[in-house]
């Protein structure tokens, strides 16, 4: 009887030790369904003026991310006492427009180690330059609202990656690495707890192999480093970020992409306000001369954007102005160009998980025959892409974007 009575408090103590283990983890399912109709139409014309006539080109789509990034998500933390705690998080893109399934976990895959001195962050994730790019966009860089800073520089690495033949960290994927995110990456984070300073520095491995007696190896096309320092207190927030992503490194030719960013909000209750500067530089060496004698050039985007949020009721107007600039690194005359986008938006909560929204852009080029990367063939800088997802343009005889115009109308619900 004794020994019987002492195996059932040893069972009553495995099975309380477990629930407190269990109790001590948690695992949650996540995600966003977007569905919206969309619109775009490009109007683009020729620089000869021998030639006046225009071309028109347009496209409606059922779109799957018009106000949020449809996706599915699992995140889970376990307390591992001493105030340290182990975490996974596995995101995967959606395409609910076509019923496209989980196919990889490119928005995010990490694993981490979390407690008193911040956090260590291993795998794919966002990149420390981006942060400010999305944070400080009414829009939150979804549909044709979208910061206009944040697709130039979108489409300056894929147009540049694939220039170069160059597809870094394994691949161009959605946001295009290593701009939005980057893979391979090892990340830490500050504590929470320094008096509203946050910050994160990131390195991502170019993983390329090392050949010996051979003078360009390991090859450092795909290494990304970066960093971020903010402060948040009550309404206001700031941050400043900086990255650099290597596209070249060899003894013929190098390339980086640099780009620093400072962004700000201030939430005065009846409006949100949000600002960002952003400069970023196509850097490249080469061992031949460029057109200009040169053996470096340097090719520049600066940006501006300014935005509010508005809330009315159940719902949030959204607004915001961006202008970015591209300064030639050749220093040739009348070799710049500009882009201009103003965009408006309406948001309307159904309840905490459901939405209503529509969104409108419009974008005007100037001088866009100048810009390398609209001269380009895929997915350009300052094309339709600029602002909206879906198509390209022509640019057959030698015909250049001047104009656009789209929107989204569509429901958002979050689980």
């Amino acid at each position: 009887m004794k020994k019987k009575k002492k195996t059932l408090v040893a069972a009553a103590a495995a099975t309380l030790a477990a629930g407190a283990s269990l109790a001590q983890s948690s695992l949650t399912l996540f995600g966003v369904m977007d569905a919206g109709v969309s619109h775009y139409r490009t109007t683009s014309s020729s620089h000869n003026p021998l030639r006046s006539a225009e071309l028109r080109q347009s496209q409606t789509v059922l779109s799957p991310s018009g106000n949020a990034s449809s996706r599915i998500g699992f995140r889970g933390t376990e307390d591992l006492g001493g105030g340290l705690a182990a975490s996974f998080w596995l995101e995967a893109p959606l395409n609910n427009d076509t019923g496209g399934g989980i196919t990889n976990f490119g928005r995010r895959s990490t694993l981490s180690l979390s407690g008193p001195f911040g956090e260590l962050r291993l795998g794919r994730d966002y990149t420390a330059s981006f942060w400010n790019d999305a944070v400080f966009d009414p829009f939150s860089v979804n549909g044709v609202g979208t910061n206009l800073i944040a697709v130039v520089n979108s489409n300056i690495a894929a147009s540049r990656a694939l220039a170069t033949g160059s597809l870094l960290n394994g691949g161009l994927s959605a946001g295009t690495d290593s701009y939005l995110r980057t893979s391979n990456a090892v990340s830490y984070f500050l504590p929470p707890n320094l008096g509203g300073f946050y910050g994160q520095v990131q390195y991502a491995l170019h993983e390329n192999t090392k050949i010996s007696n051979t003078p360009d190896s390991p090859s450092k096309r795909g290494r990304y480093a970066g960093g971020r320092i903010g402060w948040a207190s009550g309404p206001a927030d700031v941050a400043l970020g900086y990255g650099e992503s290597t596209l070249a490194s060899t003894t013929v030719q190098s390339e980086k992409i640099k780009s620093l960013n400072l962004g700000a909000s201030y939430d005065f209750g009846v409006v949100k306000v949000f600002g960002e500067w952003s400069r970023v530089r196509d850097v490249r060496n080469s061992a031949a001369p460029f057109a200009n004698g040169s053996l470096r050039l340097a090719d520049r985007y600066d940006g501006l954007m300014a935005g509010v949020n508005v809330p009315l009721g159940a719902g949030m107007l959204r607004a915001s102005y961006a202008r970015v600039r591209f300064v030639n690194g050749l220093h040739l005359p009348d070799g710049n160009s500009s882009v201009n986008k103003l965009a408006l938006g309406y948001v309307h909560n159904l309840s905490k998980r459901t939405a209503l929204y529509a969104s409108v852009a419009r974008i005007h080029i100037a001088n866009g025959r100048n810009n390398p990367t609209v001269m380009g063939v895929t997915p350009l800088v300052l094309s339709l892409p600029a602002i909206f997802p879906q198509p390209g343009y022509a640019t057959t005889n030698g015909m250049q974007p001047h104009r656009a115009l789209g929107y989204d109308v569509g429901i958002r619900m979050a689980f």
